[in-house]
């Protein structure tokens, strides 16, 4: 008969995902994770499975714990507040001092990842995902006239991404919240702008 489990499942996986973030997934070892997580090993395979399960696990909880922001910046209003969010969002988020600085989905990634790396996949996966989610919200907007006619919503969205990536890779480096907005506001004055009407 199988013994219950004595550990709270959630509060592991967000230990393991803290530890992903700041290590890489390279670098994050069992035994980090399961310090981390106050678990053995036996009970990390059982409830998670092996390290990459877990990881995947991980990233689907960043996603919709401290990245959940970018839900809520898809259902605003405008194109540019939906940016802006991303951008403030984005910065925010890395930057806190109580987590770790950049992005659990960019500077986890492994080194020389390719189609046969599974957790370079995902990640890749991941991003492609959020990118076309940013698409859609601007394909949205140019049909409701918020957007230029002309404008490429590919583009824009890739443009957007490409900088809240760029601010991961500062933030990891130590640039402040200050510094970052500087980065926002330099993007979003090159925002474009509607035809008056």
């Amino acid at each position: 008969m199988a013994r219950a489990r004595t550990f709270d499942v959630d509060e592991a996986l967000e230990q393991a995902m803290l530890v992903f973030w700041r290590l890489g997934y390279e670098r994050a070892t069992l035994t980090d994770l399961t310090a981390a997580m106050g678990i053995n090993r036996p009970s990390l395979y059982a409830a998670f499975g092996n390290k990459e399960q877990l990881f995947r696990r991980s990233l689907d909880a960043y996603a919709t714990g401290p990245s959940g922001y970018e839900r809520a910046a898809l259902a605003l209003p405008t194109a540019y507040e939906v940016a802006a969010a991303l951008l403030r969002g984005g910065a925010d988020l890395q930057t806190q001092p109580h987590l770790p600085h950049g992005c659990l989905a960019v500077l986890s990634a492994p080194s020389n990842a390719d189609d046969s790396s599974p957790v370079g996949k995902a990640l890749v996966e991941a991003r492609v995902a959020g990118e076309e989610q940013i698409v859609e919200r601007f394909e949205r907007a140019r049909a409701e006239g918020d957007l230029p006619a002309d404008a490429d919503v590919k583009q824009l969205a890739g443009f957007i991404r490409t900088v809240v990536y760029g601010m991961t890779v500062k933030a990891a480096s130590g640039a402040t919240r200050e510094e970052l907005e500087g980065v926002i506001e330099l993007t979003l004055s090159a925002w474009p702008q509607r035809e008056s009407l």
